[in-house]
C-alpha cells in the first residue's frame, strides 16, 4: 500500500492531517506543538516529499530515515513527523481491521481515567469548581495554583495565596480526591522549595513543572529539596531527552505527547523505558477530538499509564469527526474501531477558521518578563 498524498488542516486551534494511500484507506493524525502550527503545517509539507510513494506499512523504518536524514531535528520537525506517524499507524489499523491498540500488544483497560482541571478566579470559586468536578464523577483533580495577576506580587504572597487555593479544594472536596498541581513553569527554584514544603499536608499526587524545561539541573535540585513528585515533559520532543529525566531520578511521571514526542512509534518506547524504572505516564494532551481517540489508543496499551487530561472542551468540535471518543464521568471509553477509531469529515472543517496564537508575554511589576 504506497502512500498517494499528505494533507495538513489549520482547524481553529488545531494542526490535523490526513495520509491516503494508493488503496482508498486514509490515515489520521495531529500535531501537538499548538504554540507554532504555522511552523509544523510547512514542515508537513516539506516531509511529505519524502513519503509519498513510500509503503506506508513501514512505519518505524520511515520515523527512522527521517529524523536521521540529516541529523536536524526539533519540536517542530518532531510534531509534523509525530502527525504523520499518527496517521500511520491510524492506516495499519484499518488494513487489518484493528485498533492500534491491538497492534501495540493489546488493550490493558477498558477505560482511560482522567483528571478535570479545577478553575477559577478567587479562593472560593476554586473550592466551587473542585466540587462540581467531583459530583460530574472525576475521582481526580488538577489546579494552577495561583489567582489572576499573581506576576505583579511578591513571592512571599504568591505562596500564601497558593497555600489558601490547595487548602480550600482540599476542604471542599476532601482527601480521597486525587489532587496534582500544575505550577506551568511559574517559579524560579527558591520559590518552588518553599511552596512544595508548605503544601506537604496536603496530599499532593504530582508536582507538575515547577520550572521551565529548558534545564534539568535545576529540577534536579528541586526534586532533591523536597519530597513531592515530580512530573514533567510536555515539552520535550524525543526519546532521549526522556531518558535522561528519567535516568536523573528526578520525576515519578512523565508527560509525552503522542503529537510531539514521535507518535506511536516513538511514545510506545518512551514508556516502555519509564515502566523499567517504576515511572509512570501522564500524558500532556491539548487539540481536537483526533488527539483524544489517538491518546486513549495509547493509554489502552501501556501498563504505566496514570492518568491525562480531561479535556472537555476538545467536544466543541465533535462534528469534525465521526465517532468522536465517548465519555463515562470522570473516564474516556477505549473504542474498538479500527486504527485510531475515527476519521476526520473535511467537509466540516471550514466551519472553523484556523486562530493562530499571538504573542503578548506575561510581566512581573517592575516590566520584566515573567514566564
Amino acid at each position: 500500500m504506497k502512500i498517494e498524498k499528505i494533507t495538513p488542516f489549520l482547524v481553529d486551534r488545531f494542526l490535523l492531517v490526513r495520509v491516503y494511500t494508493d488503496q482508498g484507506i486514509v490515515g489520521n493524525g495531529e500535531a501537538g506543538l499548538w504554540a507554532h502550527h504555522g511552523v509544523v503545517h510547512r514542515a508537513i509539507l516539506e516531509l511529505s516529499d519524502y513519503f509519498v510513494g513510500k509503503d506506508a506499512a513501514r512505519i518505524e523504518h520511515h520515523y527512522q530515515t527521517v529524523s536521521r536524514d540529516a541529523h536536524f531535528m526539533g519540536a517542530a520537525l518532531s510534531a509534523a513527523l509525530s502527525a504523520i506517524d499518527i496517521a500511520l499507524w491510524d492506516i495499519a489499523g484499518q488494513a487489518v481491521g484493528q485498533p492500534v491498540h491491538q497492534l501495540l500488544g493489546g488493550r490493558l483497560r477498558d477505560k482511560i481515567k482522567v483528571f478535570a482541571n479545577v478553575g477559577g478566579a478567587t479562593v472560593a470559586e476554586c473550592a466551587a469548581s473542585a466540587q462540581q468536578q467531583v459530583s460530574a464523577g472525576y475521582l481526580s483533580l488538577r489546579m494552577s495554583p495561583f489567582l489572576p495577576g499573581f506576576e505583579r506580587k511578591t513571592p512571599s504572597q504568591v505562596i500564601g495565596e497558593a497555600v489558601a487555593m490547595v487548602a480550600a479544594v482540599r476542604d471542599a472536596v476532601g482527601f480521597n480526591i486525587d489532587l496534582g498541581l500544575e505550577i506551568h513553569r511559574n517559579l524560579r527554584p527558591e520559590e518552588a522549595i518553599i511552596l512544595a514544603r508548605e503544601l506537604l499536608p496536603f496530599r499532593i499526587l504530582y508536582y507538575e513543572d515547577p520550572l521551565a524545561p529548558e534545564s534539568l539541573e535545576p529540577m534536579e535540585y528541586i526534586a532533591q529539596s523536597v519530597p513531592l513528585p515530580m512530573a514533567t515533559g510536555e515539552r520535550f520532543y524525543n526519546i532521549y531527552q526522556f531518558k535522561d529525566l528519567i535516568d536523573r531520578k528526578i520525576v515519578s511521571l512523565i508527560r509525552p505527547d503522542l503529537s510531539l514526542a514521535g507518535g506511536f512509534t516513538q511514545c510506545k518506547k518512551i514508556a516502555a523505558i519509564a515502566e523499567a524504572a517504576f515511572v509512570g505516564i501522564f500524558p500532556h494532551l491539548m487539540g481536537s477530538p483526533v488527539n483524544i481517540a489517538a491518546f486513549c489508543q495509547l493509554d489502552a496499551a501501556i501498563p504505566n499509564y496514570v492518568l491525562m487530561e480531561s479535556h472537555p472542551s476538545a467536544d466543541a468540535f465533535n462534528e469534525i469527526v465521526d465517532y468522536p471518543v465517548e465519555r463515562q464521568g470522570g473516564y474516556l471509553l477505549v473504542s474498538d474501531r479500527p486504527g485510531i477509531g475515527l476519521a476526520i469529515d473535511e467537509s466540516k472543517l471550514d466551519r472553523f477558521t484556523y486562530q493562530p496564537k499571538k504573542i503578548l508575554g506575561n510581566f512581573h511589576a517592575d516590566g520584566a518578563v515573567a514566564h
